[in-house]
């Protein structure tokens, strides 16, 4: 029997160890992170990060060696700089970005890349009505094109949405909502244009599966997401009592100290298209000691297989 790359891909699901190569295919990986304020230098109303915290991000971004990174909570062009230059020495290089700007002027989403970005669409003046009250997205959202190699790309967007944190001007979780109906509009408008295409929204949504939020995000019918739900690779097989329910695995990825908490905030979708190369013993939560010297939040990573002939 001669194996296809489409036959390949389904006992890659079924794989329990490391993943094999595939001549034709390439395996890539990427991620989603939270830095918690990455300011070097600090600002008015944030401290700066210390050389400990950022030598904890450092860490974990080698650790899970992914080829391309959406960032949340990074400061100025010159604070990626500085990132990306201290992964460079440490045999990390990122040579190709994108730093989105918005109304918050203190942090901002971007994207580090081993892979040529071919294309940009930041959206940052994005803004919607509510109780009669106009609000801007405060950090905007990131659109990229990434060529992975000569037959393959993808898309990606990143987003940070409204944080769980009051807001006098209004409701956050009302906030949060608003802005994630807007995200779901480019997701929408990629879709329509590109049925099959591949596609990947991921970030700090700031919120749980069962948030209108996350059902915005996720959406339904022919254009609905594919959760990748990365966890733990401790060992844990159980699948709960209920068959409505996700496996019992270790998800989270915030801990909000004001309420003692642990919550999966932070998320990977694809698109129909993309969910055909995902691979997911390759997708993971990364549990490290001391994982909250660096952030309050952990990287999450999703492997995919990409033709190249």
């Amino acid at each position: 029997m001669i194996l296809t790359f489409r036959h390949f891909l389904t006992l890659a699901l079924l794989f329990s160890g490391p993943i094999p190569s595939l001549r034709g295919a390439d395996l890539f990986h990427v991620a989603t992170y939270n830095l918690n304020n990455y300011l070097p230098r600090g600002s008015e109303s944030r401290p700066p990060k210390t050389a400990e915290s950022r030598a904890a991000i450092r860490h974990s971004l080698r650790a899970i060696n992914a080829e391309v990174v959406a960032l949340q909570e990074i400061g100025l062009p010159e604070d990626l700089l500085e990132l990306r230059q201290s992964l460079q020495a440490e045999s990390c290089n990122y040579p190709y970005w994108e730093w989105v700007s918005g109304p918050d002027t203190n942090i901002h989403v971007a994207v580090m890349s081993r892979f040529p970005i071919v294309a940009r669409r930041p959206h940052t003046n994005e803004s919607f009505l509510l109780y009669g009250r106009r609000f801007r997205v405060s950090r905007g959202f990131a659109e990229v094109d990434i060529q992975v190699n000569t037959n393959y790309s993808f898309t990606l967007m990143t987003a940070h949405l409204k944080s769980r944190r009051v807001s006098f001007q209004a409701d956050e979780a009302e906030l949060r909502e608003q802005e994630a109906i807007l995200l779901r509009e480019k997701v929408d408008a990629f879709l329509q244009q590109n049925p099959n295409g591949n596609l990947i929204v991921l970030g700090d949504f700031n919120d749980t599966k069962d948030s209108a939020t996350i059902r915005t995000i996720h959406g339904r019918g022919r254009f609905v997401l594919t959760d990748a739900r990365p966890a733990e690779r401790n060992g844990d097989t159980a699948l709960s009592s209920n068959p409505r329910f996700d496996p019992m695995t270790i998800t989270w990825t915030h801990y909000y100290g004001k309420e003692d908490t642990y919550s999966r905030i932070d998320y990977i979708f694809l698109s129909p298209g993309m969910a055909k190369e995902w691979l997911r013993p390759e997708t993971y939560v990364l549990s490290v000691p001391n994982w909250g010297t660096a952030s309050d939040h952990r990287p999450i990573v999703a492997g995919f297989w990409s033709e190249n002939r």
